[in-house]
Formats: structure tokens, C-alpha cells, sequence
């Protein structure tokens, strides 16, 4: 990635200040969509993994747990997102 000076910074015109205003928004969207899915793998592995056994294999039980946990995360972020949307 190169490194743009402050010269250069001033010197844009509006149409390339807002092509790197939203890819700046992107880049943080994504970054929060990655916070997200590590905060819920963290979570859903933490409240799941109760033998904290470090085998390869999970249990059928620990497998329910998770996918459980992540499909009751997915529905509540669309229902946050449907409701974002309604206002």
C-alpha cells in the first residue's frame, strides 16, 4: 500500500476524496463484520466446549451447542439489521 503525503491528501479533487472516503467506510465494515464473527466464535466455542477436551473430534452434543449458538446469533443480527432499516 503506498503512502500518500500530506500534499498529496490536499491536493484531491472531491471525486477522489469520496472514492477513498468509501472505501475507507468498506474497509471498516468489513473490519467490524470480523470483530463480530470472532466475538460470537469465541463465545459459542466458550458456552459449548464444557469438557474442554482439545481433541480434533466434537462431541454431538458440543456440534448442537454451536450451531445452535451461531444460528441464534445470525437471527438476532438480521433482526437488528430489519429493525435498523425500518427507522
Amino acid at each position: 500500500m503506498s503512502n500518500l503525503s500530506q500534499y498529496q491528501l490536499q491536493n484531491l479533487n472531491e471525486s477522489e476524496r469520496s472514492e477513498i472516503l468509501k472505501f475507507i467506510e468498506s474497509e471498516n465494515a468489513k473490519s467490524k463484520v470480523q470483530m463480530s464473527i470472532h466475538n460470537f466464535t469465541d463465545l459459542c466455542f466458550k458456552k459449548c466446549n464444557k469438557n474442554s477436551s482439545m481433541n480434533a473430534n466434537l462431541s454431538n452434543d458440543d456440534e448442537q451447542c454451536l450451531k445452535n449458538c451461531v444460528n441464534r446469533f445470525l437471527d438476532l443480527n438480521i433482526k437488528i439489521v430489519q429493525t435498523l432499516q425500518q427507522q
